[in-house]
């Protein structure tokens, strides 16, 4: 079985990407294969709310049925993958649009409306969330944040059966802070965490996806 990542942020090879390839390393390190899957490389929309899903003996019970340049993603995950690691930026308290759309898509459809709700995915898979945002821990303590993280975590888990969260705080945004109005952020602090915390994110990942991969 593979081990898939979703990038769900717009920058391929920033905090997050870096992240989900560290979590790729870790799994590849334990002998499983991996792929990278950019979401802003695709043109797909979120639920159309169609229910076609939903049917009693709809040719599409339990699998999304909109065709765009996302089902083959969603094929991928169903029929490959024995473990999913997503990733997004935190924009405005909440995942990017792009990750939100795709999570739609992947839970809302093997999600039956039983009591109580129950998942006709076809298997148990891992999966693990990766977080990385511009405030601080305690901010995002304080802006509820954490309700997310839940939110989400449940949903991968009522789906899914297991689920991990992983989050990076107070991340270094640009390459030069000189050429953006950031009047509150601080880029001598930026760039000292870049050097000293940033690392350890890594590390995180990557065992994270050791994690991930155990037992595929």
């Amino acid at each position: 079985m593979k081990v898939i990542a979703v990038n769900g942020s717009p920058r391929k090879n920033w905090n997050t990407a870096t992240l989900l390839k560290k979590a790729l390393e870790g799994a590849a390190a334990q002998g499983a294969d991996t792929e990278l899957i950019h979401l802003y490389d695709l043109t797909y929309k979120g639920c159309t709310s169609c229910f076609a899903c939903k049917l009693i003996g709809g040719k599409m019970q339990g699998r999304c049925a909109m065709n765009d340049e996302l089902t083959p993603v969603l094929r991928k995950i169903e029929e490959e993958a024995g473990a999913v690691v997503l990733g997004s930026p935190v924009y405005f308290g909440t995942m990017t649009g792009g990750m939100r759309s795709f999570l739609e898509r992947l839970l809302f459809a093997p999600l039956e409306y039983a009591k109580p709700p129950r998942s006709i995915f076809p298997r148990k898979i891992k999966t693990g969330v990766i977080y990385t945002m511009n405030v601080t821990e305690q901010m995002s303590v304080e802006r509820g944040y954490g309700n997310m993280y839940s939110m989400t975590e449940g949903s991968l888990r009522m789906v899914f059966g297991s689920s991990e969260t992983l989050c990076c705080y107070d991340t270094y945004q640009f390459p030069d802070y000189s050429k953006v109005v950031m009047e509150y952020a601080d880029p001598a602090h930026k760039a000292a965490r870049r050097e000293t915390e940033f690392p350890a994110d890594c590390q995180r990942a990557f065992d994270l996806g050791r994690v991930l991969s155990s037992g595929l």
